[in-house]
């Protein structure tokens, strides 16, 4: 039975876990023979309806009724009357009398559906925009909810608009709110709505404008034609346009008085420059108002429905979308007219830009006087935001008719907005301006800016050439920009791990005279007083008079300094990358003191890479640099990595990975993914490893980025060996380390191969460890690498031949840590030479070398690690070493280690390969743990083990 004729196929829902699982709860509530009640909130266009028609769809139980909206004005009790004709109507029966005189209690509900839907069987009522019901009938429906039939088991199933969650009637129900879909749920409705190829960057532009409603994402995808989805014809502007948008919220805003349609309007014009702040003036609003003859109460209604809201400073739209709908949902000339009459009641010399930008968007057509103003007003040093700077520069492009100066003035546009953290507008704004031919000075702007986008988020090797396209362009010109634009280029090819692309971006190139361009004069100056790479320097307003270079200049050191580390003369390098370093005490610069760290790094002194990049932090919160700091956060982690700093580095990369993500720089998040596995391998979490390790891959690959994609595997290389499983780490970090076409990152590789030397002697390839032992012996000699001499000792004993050799070099690395400062890597030695005295029946020596060890584990907070040092010190004998709970407290230490190898997947031979011993007597250890633990097979002995160390009870 359904109620108003049938239930439709419903339409596929996308993500919606916590939802789904909501309502099939109350389904099975149904099917125990309970009555049960749950209301679905949510804006307009989320998707609530599809999910009560899915709920409808799927259940069997018994019958459904189901109720569409009802007209507006509906009369007393006309919702409870709709209910019960449907029930009439889904059996054929006659419908009820039109009214209910003397009213309704809630014990009258389950009769009249007895009544008109008999049966014993579980009856499932579902109420579409329950909210737009009359008094009376929600009354008792939330009555009826709360005192539930004892006969009968009755769901009600109520979907409600967001603003009315909280309605007295339905206070303490079960209540679900449908949040935005998430990217990934939003990427598989496009999908299916497009029917076409969905260019990437297309994707990520229709994702953003539709901020997680599936309304207005499938309005995009009707609008736009296949070539415009493709990528292959530039999208129409707005994406969404306001019959669209009025479509989805125009039920929110059509009920209110037409007074208070047009304070909205104010609003929303209000917040038009900057329309990422958190709301717009309230006084400018309520002026504006007073000025129009409107009485500023007219703002109730739109507080009462939840529209806005007003805390006496700040007037805020409940979202975007519905600011959005009520700006565009008017006529433009209702729009200028609202703008114009900001900019009269705006103090126009205290907040000049603001009313430029007024009376620019309440322009029609070129006006080149008002274009200039806005461009001087926007002139950096002025008190405003980035993103009201962006606003200004792309509305004096608008009203600029020389195509060269709107080029330019959309650049440098889309740089504040870069700055800002937008990138989405950024290239928005790059994507309008038009080929042709513009001087050099332009184009090498626009490729700068273009560059530095891609180098957040895009393929680096894109980055790279449109970088060094922008140096070449801008050299004769301006040599400062120029000069930035090569150091972004270098940034670029060190992250895709091409030396030679170093090089050649660090190259000393000539700096011809500057000729005489009138259009360099025509560009405004760079927007960016602090900008990544760039981000640290304000780029000069007069291209025609550079400023001579101050001896030492701290960019030229660095260039030099790190050109000479490339080129493999370190001794040479030292000092003009030591004089960055020293520079970084006392600067305030947050890009020389990111470079400072990167010296500091080369010359490997990693608590001034620490330093550096903190005071570097400091700055760019201080100053709100969004789009500097999720690097800076990505530097800071990494050093603090380096230094044996772990739950620092989780911090900062945690922290970075979310500005990153709002900063929309994913190959910054995928570092900080690369950066959280590593730290997550020393902590032993085995889940946090992979999703970590994951996530940064699956951005790094496809962008080039080598360096991510080292650290990546060498994390998950490091939680093998700290699960015993030598082989796979060998296999994962044995092209990484080995030369051929798939090695590893330059400046990374050989942090990673003391970790392949212990995964290839325990494996058994002991020729390839020791030739990866004599090639990093070269690298410890270079010096740049603090723990690098101890780790080479702990190679060297590795390899070394079965004598005493192994026991001097052992004691040597334990020397030379104290002086590195790396407990960590420290404990790992210990732990590698407390194992080799066992195995040389040395029990005593080998116990206090793996106490040792185990304290160290357990104050870095590496748990799996200090558990492998107690399997050993168990087998040494020690009593004191806890053992394991549930039935492998029978095993033997030695049976123990081979269990839990077992339980990892390794075969005997490699079981015998890692503990030292012959296949012949794994085979042996391993029947009788079968035996005392009552398996019959490896996988009830994983199933066991793995049961058994998360705490479980053994059967």
């Amino acid at each position: 039975m359904t109620g108003q004729t049938t239930v439709g196929s419903p339409c596929r829902i996308y993500g919606r876990t916590t939802e789904t699982a909501a309502v099939e709860a109350l389904s099975d509530q149904l099917r125990s023979r309970r009555g049960g009640t749950l209301l679905l909130a949510a804006e307009p266009g989320r998707g609530r309806s599809a999910l009560l028609a899915l709920a409808a769809h799927a259940f069997t139980l018994g019958p459904v009724l189901c109720l569409r909206p009802l007209p507006g004005n509906p009369r007393p009790y006309g919702g409870i009357h709709a209910l019960l004709c449907a029930a009439a109507e889904g059996r054929g029966a006659a419908p009820p009398r039109s009214g209910f005189g003397r009213g309704l209690s809630a014990a009258d509900l389950p009769e009249l559906l007895r009544q008109y839907a008999p049966g014993g069987e579980p009856l499932l009522v579902c109420v579409d925009d329950v909210h737009l019901w009359d008094a009376p009938s929600r009354a008792v429906l939330g009555s009826a909810a709360r005192h539930p039939d004892p006969d009968r088991p009755i769901g009600l199933l109520l979907t409600m608009t967001e603003h009315r969650a909280d309605d007295p009637d339905f206070t303490g129900l079960p209540l679900v709110r449908l949040g935005p879909l998430d990217d990934s749920a939003a990427t598989a409705l496009l999908h299916d709505l497009a029917g076409a190829v969905v260019d990437t960057s297309v994707r990520s532009e229709l994702l953003s404008e539709a901020e997680g409603n599936p309304a207005v994402l499938a309005a995009l995808a009707q609008r736009l034609t296949p070539d415009e989805l493709g990528g292959h014809r530039p999208l129409p502007r707005p994406l969404v346009d306001g019959a669209a948008l009025w479509a989805t919220f125009g039920s929110r805003l059509a009920p209110l008085p037409a007074s208070t349609r047009q304070l909205l309007l104010l609003a929303a014009a209000a917040h038009e420059p900057d329309p990422e702040s958190a709301g717009a003036d309230a006084s400018l609003i309520l002026r504006a108002a007073r000025e129009a003859g409107l009485d500023p109460a007219a703002l109730d209604p739109a507080e009462t429905a939840r529209l806005v809201h007003h805390d006496g400073h700040r007037v805020t739209f409940g979202s975007s979308l519905l600011r959005r709908t009520a700006y565009t949902g008017v006529p433009s000339s209702q729009r200028r007219a609202a703008h114009a009459l900001l900019a009269t009641v705006i103090d126009a010399d205290r907040y000049r830009l603001r009313h430029l930008l007024h009376l620019a968007l309440a322009a029609q057509g070129p006006d080149t006087p008002l274009a200039a103003d806005l461009v001087a007003a926007a002139a950096p040093g002025t008190p405003t935001s980035g993103m009201e700077r962006s606003a200004a520069l792309s509305r004096a492009a608008e009203l600029t008719a020389h195509e060269d100066a709107r080029t330019a003035r959309l650049t440098a546009a889309a740089e504040y907005a870069r700055l800002a953290g937008h990138p989405r507008r950024a290239r928005r704004l790059l994507a309008a301006t038009r080929d042709g031919a513009s001087p050099d000075t332009v184009h090498g702007r626009t490729e700068l800016v273009r560059g530095s986008l891609a180098l957040g988020d895009g393929p680096v090797g894109d980055a790279y050439q449109a970088l060094l396209m922008a140096a070449e362009r801008l050299g004769p010109f301006d040599a400062e920009a120029a000069l930035e634009a090569r150091m972004e280029a270098m940034d670029a090819a060190w992250a895709a791990g091409d030396a030679d692309a170093c090089l050649s971006a660090l190259a000393e190139t000539p700096l011809p005279a500057p000729p005489d361009d009138p259009a360099a004069a025509e560009a405004p100056p760079a927007p960016a007083p602090y900008a990544p790479a760039r981000h640290g320097t304000h780029m000069r307003s007069d291209p025609q008079a550079p400023p001579p270079a101050p001896p030492h200049d701290p960019r030229r050191d660095y260039r030099t300094g790190l050109r000479t580390a490339l080129d493999g003369h370190l001794t040479e390098a030292a000092p003009p990358l030591r004089r960055v370093v020293d520079r970084a005490l006392h600067d305030d610069d947050p890009t020389r003191l990111l470079r400072a760290g990167v010296a500091a790094l080369v010359l490997g002194d990693i608590p001034a890479a620490c330093r550096a990049n903190a005071r570097a932090l400091a700055v760019s919160r201080a100053r709100g640099l969004a789009a500097l700091t999720p690097r800076i956060l990505e530097h800071l982690a990494y050093a603090e990595l380096r230094a044996g700093r772990h739950a620092g580095a989780r911090t900062h990369a945690q922290e970075g990975l979310r500005a990153a993500h709002r900063a929309g720089q994913r190959n910054v998040a995928a570092g900080q993914h690369a950066i959280l596995a590593l730290v997550a391998s020393v902590e032993d979490d085995a889940a946090a490893v992979a999703a970590h390790a994951g996530a940064a891959v699956e951005i790094a690959r496809p962008h080039g980025l080598l360096q991510t994609v080292t650290l990546a595997e060498w994390a998950s290389a490091r939680a093998d060996l700290c699960r015993g499983r030598p082989f796979e780490a060998a296999a994962r970090l044995g092209p990484l380390t080995r030369p051929g076409p798939g090695r590893g990152h330059f400046a990374v590789r050989m942090l990673a191969l003391p970790c392949f030397v212990e995964a290839a002697v325990l494996s058994g390839a002991t020729t390839e460890a020791r030739a990866a032992v004599e090639e990093f012996a070269l690298w410890a000699a270079q010096g740049v690498d603090p723990q690098a001499p101890a780790q080479l000792a702990r190679c060297r004993a590795l390899v070394a031949p079965p004598d005493d050799t192994a026991d001097a070099l052992y004691a040597l690395a334990l020397t030379r840590h104290d002086t590195a400062h790396g407990d960590f890597e420290r404990a790992r030695t210990q732990l590698l030479y407390g194992k080799w005295l066992r195995r040389r029946r040395r029990p005593a020596e080998a116990k206090n070398r793996l106490r040792d060890a185990l304290v160290a584990f357990e104050r870095c907070g590496a748990p799996a690690w200090a558990e492998q040092t107690r399997a050993e010190l168990r087998a040494t004998g020690d009593a004191s070493a806890p053992v394991p709970a549930g039935g492998l407290t029978r095993l033997t230490p030695q049976q123990l280690r081979i269990a839990r190898s077992v339980a990892e997947g390794a075969t005997n031979r490699e079981v015998a390969l890692t503990l030292s011993v012959s296949p012949r007597t794994v085979d042996h250890h391993l029947r009788n743990v079968f035996a005392l633990l009552g398996v019959r097979s490896r996988t009830e002995l994983s199933r066991l083990v793995h049961h058994a160390e998360r705490g479980g009870t053994q059967p």
